[in-house]
């Protein structure tokens, strides 16, 4: 009996990885509001990158990990280039290239399937 209630009190281990996921895409999200909170999501994502290895969550670290390298170059190459106004295409191609990516996978997430 005690065996049953110990496994019940257990928070499940994907459900709190899927959790982490969560709160990573929304760090991304609220990054376009609040400047910093990429960098907090970039952390988690690496710090949690072997504890999903294996696991369907895992194709999201490695999509969220990507999509913040990638857009990081993207948004550098378009404020360099912004001084012969090139930069604003990037910038605007980035950033629908970026939000694309952070919804498309959310999608995913909720849906419980891995994205890639």
């Amino acid at each position: 009996m005690s065996i049953i209630i110990q496994n019940i009190n257990q928070p499940d281990q994907q459900q709190n990885l899927k959790q982490f996921n969560l709160i990573s895409y929304g760090l991304y999200f609220a990054s376009y509001v609040l400047g910093i909170t990429w960098l907090a999501a970039i952390i988690m994502n690496y710090v949690k990158r072997d504890e999903v290895r294996g696991t369907w969550l895992e194709s999201h670290v490695e999509w969220q990990i990507k999509t913040f390298w990638l857009s990081l170059a993207g948004y550098m190459v378009g404020f360099i280039t912004t001084f012969i106004l090139i930069g604003f295409v990037i910038l605007l191609i980035t950033f629908i290239w970026n939000m694309y990516r952070l919804i498309v996978g959310l999608i995913a997430l909720t849906e419980n399937r891995p994205i890639g």
